[in-house]
């Protein structure tokens, strides 16, 4: 018997495929599983849209000036109309909402007490208004 002796400086030439053929079957299951999943229909009961439409109440604008003073939709008024105001405005069956616009030199506690007071009256749609 004779074996021939291997040069080391002879690079092996050749690309060994069985790991590829492993990783191509490996996938090639995978696939085969998960493709019914991807196909699976699911019923699902959706709400429908209401035939009728909804009227969106137009908020209200309630500025306080840095003097104190405030005005409800360009109409001035007083601390205790405000409250009435409030009061009315909570009673509503489709309530606006109030958007609060505070100047930039009006005390901390003014808008607080206006807050509370419409908290107070029941009113819970009060939002304020980013500086301009």
């Amino acid at each position: 018997m004779a074996f021939s002796a291997r040069t080391p400086d002879v690079p092996i030439a050749q690309i060994n495929v069985t790991p590829l053929v492993d990783v191509l079957l490996v996938m090639l299951v995978i696939v085969m599983i998960t493709a019914p999943v991807v196909t699976h229909k699911l019923k699902l009961d959706l709400p429908q849209p209401r035939s009728e439409t909804t009227q969106i109440a137009e908020p209200v604008h309630l500025s306080i000036q840095a003097d104190g003073s405030m005005v409800w939709n360009d109409t001035p008024i007083d601390a205790s109309a405000l409250s009435a105001q409030f009061a009315l405005t909570a009673r509503q069956k489709d309530a606006p909402r109030i958007v609060l616009d505070p100047a930039d030199g009006v005390s901390y506690q003014v808008v607080a007490s206006v807050v509370a007071s419409a908290r107070q009256q029941g009113v819970d749609k009060l939002d304020f208004m980013g500086g301009r």
